[in-house]
């Protein structure tokens, strides 16, 4: 079986969207190609998951790992979607810019651009949209600071490898942009003030909700809400 995998900017869902991954590449003939937006390579190098990356999509034949920075939307991948040389597309987890895009027609990224042309090559596509309804859903951050117990000694920004720790008003604050998820600051943190996997509430909007439903009726589009229902579906 030979799949595209698409990552957006969303890290939601992100940590289980890479089991399910990791799960169908350890399956019997499995080849997984990831393709991967600009935003969607930022969050998963603040995740820290750029080592099972490789591990997934180790570089061979139909096992590429993709980025839109150095391929645009015209990607030559986007063509073996348009001739139907894989068995299925799997976008997760998907952003509700992805989302409204990809309903309005509009393939002007490598992500939409590669979900148009499973359209047209009639390559079925699995979407997790993580605007999926109207409500709130819990996430979890990659790594934050915890001011109660946070004494500034500063240690955490001299170990931070890509300067992704600057100090604001006398305290240290993670820029998340610049993280690679590493976890070295939490290790030298005296305090435990580095924590990993806060959670916090966001809420969906009524207009990503509808977008969501659009995007079931679209042609050889099925909609899931969890990365786990993949597995089911496929296996």
């Amino acid at each position: 079986m030979k799949i595209v995998w698409c990552i957006t900017g969303a890290g939601h869902l992100l940590r289980e969207s890479f089991q399910v991954m990791r799960e169908l590449k350890e399956s019997k003939d499995v080849k997984i190609t990831t393709l991967i937006s600009k935003a969607g390579e930022e969050v998963i190098k603040m995740y820290g998951l750029f080592g099972e990356l490789n591990y997934i999509s180790g570089g061979g034949y139909y096992e590429e790992i993709i980025l839109e920075r150095e391929h645009p939307s015209s990607s030559p991948i986007t063509g073996r979607l348009s001739l139907g040389k894989y068995d299925y597309l799997i976008s997760s987890p998907t952003t509700g810019n992805t989302v409204a895009k990809v309903v309005r027609g509009i393939a002007d990224t490598l992500i939409t651009n590669a979900i148009a042309q499973a359209g047209k090559g009639f390559v079925r596509s699995l979407i997790v949209p993580v605007d999926y309804e109207a409500g709130v859903v819990i996430t979890k951050l990659p790594y934050s600071i915890d001011r109660k117990k946070c004494n500034c000694c500063l240690k955490c920004v001299e170990a931070c490898p890509n300067g992704a720790i600057i100090v604001r008003k006398r305290f240290p604050e993670i820029v998340l942009s610049k993280c690679l998820g590493c976890g070295r600051c939490k290790r030298v943190c005296p305090n435990g003030a580095i924590i990993e996997g806060k959670e916090i509430k966001m809420r969906v909007r009524k207009v990503d909700a509808e977008n969501t439903k659009r995007l079931m009726e679209l042609e050889d589009v099925v909609v899931l809400k969890h990365p786990k229902e993949i597995l089911e579906y496929l296996l």
